[in-house]
C-alpha cells in the first residue's frame, strides 16, 4: 500500500476528509520552503503538494504564476525541488509529498533518472497536468518501477468515457478540477462544482480517492466539497497569498499559515 493510499484509508476510518496543501517550491526562497511546509503540516495538512516552478505554467492563474516567478528568480531548479522535498520528508516522514510539474522539465532531465531521484528523496507521486492519459503509458511504466503514484486530472468538460480511462489510470488520487479556467482563490463554491463532484464520485468510488481543487480557499469551501462526496480538498492560492503578503515578515507568514491550515483541516471532519 502506498503512503498516499494509506493516508486516505486512515482518514476514512476516522470519518474525515484530507486536506491537501499546495505551495510552490522555492517561493519565496528554497531555504524558506521547508519552514513553510512545517507550518502547514503542523496546522493539519495531510498531503503536501509541491509545485515545481515553470516558466510557462498554462494551468495556473496569476497567484501561482507569480509564485513560480519568485521561485525561479530565487534560483529554484527541478533538482533543487527534489532537495527541498528531501528536507521536508526528513522532518515529516509520515506526510506524503506530491510534486506537480509540467512534463518538459521531467523529459529534459530524463524520466527514469528524475523519478529515481524523486523517490530516493521521499516523493510519493506526481501530477503532470499537460500529460494526457492517452500519451502517458511510457511515463506510467517508469513511475510504477519507482513505486510513484501517477495522479491524473479530470475537468468539468471531461466526457464520461474519458473519465473512466482516467480513473483506471490514476493512482494515489484523482485530481478533479472544480471549474473551468485556471487556479486561483474564489469567494464561493458554486452549485455547478457540487453537482460536478456528485457526478464524478460514482466513477471513483471504491477505485481511487477523489480530491477537488481550483478555487478552494475557505473552511466552508472545504466543508462543501467533502459533503458533496470528495475525499479531499486541495488548497493552494490561499496559502500562497499569505506567503506573498508577508515576504518582509516571514515569522508572521508561518504563524498565519499554520492558523489557516488548522481552520481548513477542522472543516474536513464529517
Amino acid at each position: 500500500m502506498t503512503a498516499i493510499k494509506e493516508k486516505f484509508q486512515k482518514a476514512k476510518e476516522n470519518h474525515e476528509g484530507l486536506l491537501i496543501g499546495y505551495i510552490t517550491a522555492g517561493d519565496p526562497t528554497p531555504e524558506q520552503t521547508p519552514k513553510i511546509a512545517d507550518a502547514l503540516i503542523r496546522g493539519g495538512v495531510d498531503i503536501l503538494e509541491l509545485g515545481l516552478p515553470f516558466s510557462d505554467p498554462i494551468a495556473d492563474g496569476p497567484t501561482i504564476q507569480e509564485a513560480s516567478l519568485r521561485a525561479l528568480n530565487a534560483g529554484t531548479t527541478p533538482l533543487k525541488v527534489i532537495d527541498i522535498a528531501r528536507q521536508i520528508k526528513s522532518e515529516h516522514t509520515n506526510t506524503p509529498i506530491v510534486v506537480m510539474t509540467y512534463y518538459n522539465p521531467v523529459f529534459h532531465l530524463g524520466v527514469d533518472s528524475f523519478l529515481s531521484q524523486a523517490k530516493t528523496a521521499g516523493i510519493d507521486g506526481f501530477i503532470v497536468p499537460d500529460l494526457p492519459v492517452e500519451e502517458a503509458t511510457d511515463y506510467q511504466t517508469v513511475a510504477k518501477t519507482h513505486d510513484l503514484d501517477t495522479i491524473f486530472l479530470a475537468a468539468p468538460a471531461t466526457s464520461d468515457e474519458r473519465l473512466k480511462k482516467i480513473v483506471v489510470a490514476s493512482s494515489g488520487f484523482l485530481y478533479l478540477v472544480s471549474r473551468f479556467g485556471v487556479t486561483g482563490a474564489q469567494s464561493a463554491v458554486t452549485d455547478s462544482t457540487v453537482q460536478l463532484i456528485k457526478h464524478v464520485q460514482p466513477y471513483t468510488a471504491n477505485k481511487v480517492p477523489l480530491a477537488v481543487g481550483f478555487g478552494i480557499s475557505k473552511p466552508e469551501h472545504v466543508r462543501q466539497v467533502i459533503a458533496a462526496g470528495a475525499d479531499a480538498a486541495i488548497v493552494g492560492s490561499a496559502f500562497i497569498n499569505i506567503i506573498k503578503a508577508n515576504t518582509q515578515n516571514f515569522s508572521v507568514a508561518l504563524v498565519e499559515l499554520q492558523r489557516v491550515a488548522v481552520e481548513l483541516k477542522s472543516a474536513t471532519k464529517f
